[in-house]
């Protein structure tokens, strides 16, 4: 029974990471209103399966933490500050992957008349989502590395995914340090290519446990 928990969970990981990659290649970037009105299906899609993604990625993490449960349990802080991280990002992809696009699509026919209010909204909507982007980014920096610290200790995994999850969290500090910009888009998909990357190796490594 345990054997096949971990199977279904580590396979929620490596599809919550591929579900995650496809997001980030099909998330356009942002632009005018007028932009934004334009995409706005390709914007609805890419977050409805950024949303979608997210309970797998949590059944995944689930089966993680269990799988390095250690006698001090940080694991499951760790999967507890995930599952902020995950409710932060569902936010973010519902005020600016859904809402805005929805409602901006509401005045796509009488644009120029109500364009001095809608940018104020626009913008309102941009910066709720900086701060919820920040919440995740934030989150998973700290999570991963609980994680990375809990296998390079216990040796339940091999050392060097957490070698990488470390590498990983040193390279967004040292990105936060010197000014880089997280929540760009660019920005944002280095970042989640990075964790995309140590999710994927993690539920393959996972998927092959003994335990």
């Amino acid at each position: 029974m345990e054997n096949h928990f971990y199977k279904s969970t580590s396979i929620s990981l490596i599809l919550g990471a591929l579900l995650i990659i496809i997001t980030m290649v099909m998330h356009p970037s942002g632009g005018s209103i007028e932009h934004i009105i334009k995409i706005s299906k390709t914007i609805t899609i890419a977050h409805s399966l950024a949303i979608f993604s997210l309970p797998i990625i949590l059944f995944g993490f689930y089966g993680l933490t269990i799988n390095l449960l250690d006698k001090w349990k940080l694991s499951v802080l760790a999967f507890i500050i995930i599952s902020f991280g995950l409710i932060g990002a569902m936010f973010a992809a519902i005020f600016n992957g859904l809402t805005l696009p929805y409602f901006l699509n509401q005045y796509s026919e009488r644009l120029e008349e109500n364009i001095e209010v809608l940018k104020p909204i626009t913008n309102f909507s941009f910066a709720i989502n900086k701060p919820l982007d920040y919440i995740f980014i934030v989150a998973f920096c700290l999570a991963i590395m609980i994680y990375s610290i809990i296998i390079l200790l216990e040796n339940k995994f091999p050392k060097w995914i957490g070698y990488l999850g470390v590498f990983i969290i040193l390279f967004s500090i040292i990105g936060g340090l010197t000014g880089f910009i997280f929540t760009s888009l660019t920005g944002f998909r280095i970042f989640t290519f990075s964790i995309a990357t140590w999710i994927l190796s993690s539920g393959v490594l996972l998927y092959k446990s003994d335990k």
